[in-house]
């Protein structure tokens, strides 16, 4: 599904995502549609490890520290803002020069990155302005019953990942469910 430029719904640490191929402009403009979410908020991306979005991450303004700091938190519920490449595609970046990256503790994440061979867009199952999907069932309801879905459960996560700006180390979002 993803190789074709498909859109997936999956299990993530807190609730379900929807995700597709990064370098795909085709699959995340589908992705954009389904949510009704616009193009300049930009998108995560989740990985299995560091190298899987390296290519997204100008590390050549990233400290020592910063890295430090990152990687102290990953594989985890964190996701950093970095400072993007000048290869990244605007619809990671939206209006920011940065990229949101989460490298994941998740299994389902980590098997579905391995298998796939690099990164996905992470966001939330949901309309934009709604409830995340928790359930299958709540997946269903947003995107029809044949939305192809991975097999798996959430995590133990009350709350979506933890957004942190590596440039300051301020915390950009934490919200409860």
């Amino acid at each position: 599904m993803l190789r074709k430029k498909n859109v997936i719904a999956y299990p993530t640490e807190s609730m379900f995502g929807l995700g597709c191929d990064p370098n795909s402009k085709t699959a995340v403009i589908k992705l954009l549609t389904l949510k009704k979410r616009k193009i300049e908020k930009g998108l995560i991306l989740v990985a299995s490890e560091f190298n899987q979005v390296k290519m997204y991450v100008n590390e050549n303004y990233l400290s020592k520290q910063q890295k430090r700091q990152m990687f102290s938190f990953w594989p985890g519920p964190f996701t950093f803002l970095l400072p993007a490449s000048k290869d990244a595609p605007l619809w990671l970046t939206g209006k920011f020069n940065t990229v949101a990256v989460r490298i994941s503790a998740h299994l389902s994440i980590i098997k579905l990155c391995n298998i796939f061979g690099q990164s996905l867009i992470s966001t939330s199952a949901n309309l934009t302005n709604m409830p995340p999907s928790i359930t299958r069932t709540q997946v269903f309801k947003y995107f029809g019953k044949d939305f192809p879905l991975l097999h798996g459960k959430i995590g133990r996560e009350k709350n979506p990942s933890k957004i942190i700006n590596i440039s300051n180390g301020k915390f950009m979002r934490y919200v409860q469910r």
